[in-house]
């Protein structure tokens, strides 16, 4: 399996939990913003990470795919917060918070894939 499919797997599975983890302790509403934005973040990130992973051994492809994948995520929120916020949503706040929170947390997620490539090739 390749390393941009165990981390879309693993990082919908983070997602899953913590949207049923935060699920009774939210209305109806924020609950809604909180699984929009799980939805949302999954297939950007793993974009991202497969941007990353593919120029991985190119210095300036694996920078340009960097900063790429930071401005794609920028972008997305912002994108985000004009639309719940000119829909005038109630769960928009829930929402926004928790795109910025999967972000980053799937971000944190992105160099234990990297560690695992790298210690196979180096075995083989």
């Amino acid at each position: 399996m390749s390393p941009s499919l165990k981390y879309a797997v693993t990082g919908a599975a983070v997602v899953a939990v913590i949207v049923m983890a935060l699920s009774p302790f939210l209305d109806a509403a924020a609950r809604n913003g909180v699984l929009v934005a799980g939805l949302i973040a999954i297939p950007v990130q793993v974009t991202a990470f497969w941007a990353l992973n593919r120029h991985r051994g190119e210095l300036n492809g694996f920078l340009a795919a960097w900063v790429g994948g930071t401005v794609l995520r920028m972008a997305v929120l912002g994108v985000v917060a004009f639309v719940v916020i000119r829909s005038g949503s109630e769960g928009a706040v829930a929402t926004l918070l928790a795109l910025a929170g999967f972000f980053f947390g799937l971000l944190l997620l992105e160099p234990v894939y990297f560690r695992i490539e790298r210690n196979k090739t180096v075995e083989a």
